[in-house]
């Protein structure tokens, strides 16, 4: 246990994931009252009445909403002491409690999340989803944060890499993320301008993306701004942020698409909790309560 302890935060944790379900859908974990790092309890929220009765008759009948999630994506969704924890754990739980139903959160694979919700797997997913266009085809996207893309590199910038200097780089992503596709047209703009292309690792479990960078099998990784804030501080050190983040952009909780009074519920128990104070209080726990906060969720916002 004491070797154990010298271990980063995020790698216990991929740990942890890796003698659970494995990222592959086949196990679950609940949550009630998770816990920060800290100790510290997810504040509770009070049902809603008008809310909990536009809740379709099928989640009223077994009371729970089954939840899709990728939980290796600290401090957004991951596993601690068995559990599912995290910043979207304790939102949707909120959520839950001001409908008036149980949230029984199942461990995925990140890009099995939206197929598994259009093929009834999942009522739900919260799993650090950015709004795109592209995802609203196919899912109704309710936003609830907004977060943008971060580079991390190792301490000091060895390399001094920028996130407009990656040709020729060797570069670490999780699979299915909108960080795949910026690559992508980065890699573009590299081979057009005569330039060695990106080298792209791509990893099922973002755990496994930071732990490719602490061990410098990549000299850098992107991922959303606050997984990269928290990786740096979890590293002891190890890590940093290079350059500020950018393409900011909504999170959005998935529903399958037409999903009519439960979308509108779900819309407004979260802009029952930003009006309540619950909200601030669930970004406080987790160290978000920076830019990323929103005062107004919406039901498929406009995205590029």
């Amino acid at each position: 246990m004491k070797a154990l302890a010298l271990l980063p935060a995020f790698a216990l944790v991929g740990m942890t994931m890796a003698c659970g379900a494995g990222g592959n859908g086949a196990g679950g974990t609940d949550a009630g009252a998770s816990q920060a790092p800290g100790g510290e309890a997810a504040p509770t929220a009070q049902k809603d009445a008008a809310l909990a009765g536009m809740v379709p008759a099928d989640i009223k009948a077994d009371g729970k909403i089954v939840i899709g999630q990728d939980q290796t994506y600290p401090p957004n969704e991951f596993v601690e002491n068995g559990k599912a924890t995290g910043f979207d754990v304790d939102l949707a739980t909120a959520v839950g409690q001001v409908l008036g139903v149980q949230t029984e959160f199942q461990n995925s694979a990140f890009d099995g999340i939206i197929p598994g919700i259009s093929a009834k797997k999942y009522e739900m997913g919260i799993s650090s989803f950015t709004i795109n266009a592209e995802r609203m085809q196919t899912v109704d996207m309710i936003s609830y944060y907004s977060a943008g893309t971060s580079l991390a590199v190792l301490k000091g910038n060895p390399d001094k890499l920028s996130v407009d200097d990656l040709c020729g780089k060797n570069v670490a992503v999780q699979k299915g993320t909108t960080q795949v596709d910026d690559l992508g047209k980065r890699n573009t703009a590299c081979t057009k301008a005569g330039k060695q292309p990106i080298n792209i690792t791509q990893f099922q479990a973002q755990t496994d993306v930071n732990l490719a960078l602490t061990a410098k099998r990549v000299q850098a990784e992107l991922a959303d701004s606050p997984v990269i804030d928290y990786a740096v501080k979890q590293t002891g050190g190890q890590l940093e942020s290079a350059g500020a983040p950018y393409d900011t952009a909504p999170y959005g909780i998935v529903l399958p698409k037409g999903s009519g009074e439960f979308g509108k519920a779900i819309q407004g128990a979260v802009q029952k909790l930003i009006d309540s104070g619950i909200y601030k209080k669930i970004l406080d726990k987790w160290g978000l309560s920076g830019s990323g906060a929103i005062t107004k969720s919406e039901i498929n916002p406009s995205a590029s």
